[in-house]
């Protein structure tokens, strides 16, 4: 009796793990971690990932938050079969918590998608918005720019330092007219020259426009903010033995003899910071409009390299730099 009962007891507790077992299975089954998290979308630039730049610097930032475990998120690359709206719609239709656009180029696309879909959340980065909807992430590009033009001015022995952009756009005027305020600060005699590549997917471009400057206007040093058109820039510059200034991010490994910095603009961070701030409030942002400058650490130059400055320069550097990020110095922008 007694080894029976053993049995029975042993059988129903077995039974009532297998129960609470398979029901945690079930549970599992209706209601996965991934159901939980926030979905994201994003939609890239066309020139896309491997740009070394803007695009590349906004999916690290979706990668550390979903390796935070708060996102889960996908990302659309506009090209030939695939356009700008094409993926917004898709996004869209999905139902995703948040949709977001990279710059000014695809502003036109995202806005006519935002209006179809007036419940849905849109971010546009590096871009301006006035519909209810669409959320708008801008870096004072102009700040980290005029940083730049500093060490440009400081490291022409020409006296003729160039600003290469990719589309003749508006966010590229706040960088092309922050770096010529910051080379006239630094150094008054010198002459910036100016030239827009149309495109931020042409290497081969980039390094054609970037020769000219350098045997046509006695150019020796170049800032470049044009994408994968600047990859091309950079490596002209480094074989034509002049200096050059990177973008987005730390540019020195792919012209190391050549560059002297890189202008950051904190895209991962801030792109990070902006989608934990939107789960924390309900898959809202508080605020319309976010800003990221000098001051908020939103912008600013990586170490320098082949250059060293005298402690004179250093001391006007860091004074010129406080100044803009407190506010004294303002940087004039023609709109």
């Amino acid at each position: 009796m007694k080894t029976q009962w053993k049995y029975k007891f042993g059988f129903t507790m077995m039974m009532i793990l297998v129960v609470l077992v398979l029901g945690a299975c079930s549970a599992a089954e209706k209601v996965s971690p991934a159901d939980q998290r926030t979905k994201v979308g994003i939609v890239l630039t066309d020139v896309g990932l491997g740009d070394h730049s803007f695009s590349d610097a906004s999916f690290e930032g979706l990668v550390q938050a979903r390796n935070e475990n708060s996102i889960v998120f996908d990302y659309k690359e506009p090209g030939k079969d695939l356009t700008s709206e094409a993926a917004f719609e898709q996004f869209a239709k999905d139902k995703v918590d948040l949709i977001i656009g990279l710059s000014d180029t695809i502003k036109a696309d995202l806005e006519k998608v935002a209006q179809k879909y007036p419940d849905q959340r849109f971010l546009i980065i590096d871009g301006h918005s006035d519909l209810p909807n669409v959320t708008s992430m801008s870096f004072k590009a102009e700040e980290g720019s005029y940083l730049a033009g500093i060490i440009a001015g400081f490291a022409t022995n020409e006296d003729h330092v160039g600003f290469l952009g990719g589309m003749d756009i508006p966010v590229l005027h706040d960088f092309q007219q922050g770096f010529e305020q910051g080379v006239k600060a630094a150094n008054p005699d010198a002459t910036v020259h100016v030239v827009y590549a149309g495109d931020f997917g042409n290497p081969d471009l980039g390094g054609k426009l970037a020769a000219q400057m350098i045997q046509e206007q006695r150019v020796d040093v170049i800032y470049v903010a044009a994408g994968l058109t600047g990859i091309g820039s950079l490596s002209e510059i480094q074989r034509l033995g002049k200096y050059a200034i990177g973008v987005d991010q730390d540019q020195f490994f792919l012209a190391e003899k050549a560059v002297l910095t890189s202008m950051l603009k904190n895209v991962d961070v801030s792109l990070h910071n902006a989608i934990n701030t939107f789960i924390q409030n309900q898959h809202s942002f508080p605020e319309k409009e976010m800003f990221y400058g000098l001051a908020e650490n939103g912008v600013g130059l990586t170490a320098l390299h082949n250059i060293t400055l005298t402690d004179e320069q250093q001391q006007t550097f860091e004074d010129l730099k406080a100044q803009i990020a407190s506010g004294k110095t303002k940087i004039t922008l023609d709109q």
